[in-house]
């Protein structure tokens, strides 16, 4: 029998936080027949900002990686809320949109993004393989270096 998503989030020592607050005129979420729409997450921890800056400048590939990890908690504690704190309503983790803020000739986006992405498989298994795109840019809300979207679909 394999293992739930809580009990993947325990044993990755993840505790989901309550989902961040929009920080303008959006919701956290929506849901639209079996798929939840998580608009983008930013690297909020306890109601802070954890990583600003740009790739290639004064943001290391690791910091951006740990910043995507922290984007992909946060978009999974929305996903919860969508479903009521029923995980195992998620069937999929069909999509991640990741934007990193960078230098014009950074060109690493991929690997960033691959920290959330690589949450997304340990915490959801199987259900976690999912398309993506990593994209540069050159500011984000926040002056935060990561930001992540994804689309869940439910059972």
């Amino acid at each position: 029998m394999s293992q739930s998503i809580q009990e993947r989030l325990a044993a990755m020592n993840v505790t989901l936080p309550e989902p961040p607050q929009p920080v303008a005129s959006y919701v956290g979420f929506v849901i639209h027949d079996k798929l939840v729409f998580v608009s983008g997450q930013v690297p909020i921890v306890d109601g802070k900002v954890t990583q600003t800056g740009l790739l290639g400048d004064s943001v290391s590939i690791e910091q951006g990686v740990a910043a995507a990890r922290v984007c992909a908690i946060n978009l999974l504690a929305q996903a919860a809320k969508a479903c009521d704190g029923d995980l195992e309503r998620i069937e999929r983790c069909v999509r991640l949109g990741g934007f990193v803020a960078s230098t014009p000739d950074f060109t690493d986006h991929p690997k960033v993004v691959n920290g959330a992405s690589d949450f997304m498989a340990e915490a959801l298994g199987e259900r976690g393989a999912h398309a993506r795109a990593a994209v540069g840019v050159a500011a984000l809300p926040l002056g935060v270096s990561v930001e992540v979207e994804a689309t869940f679909a439910l059972k």
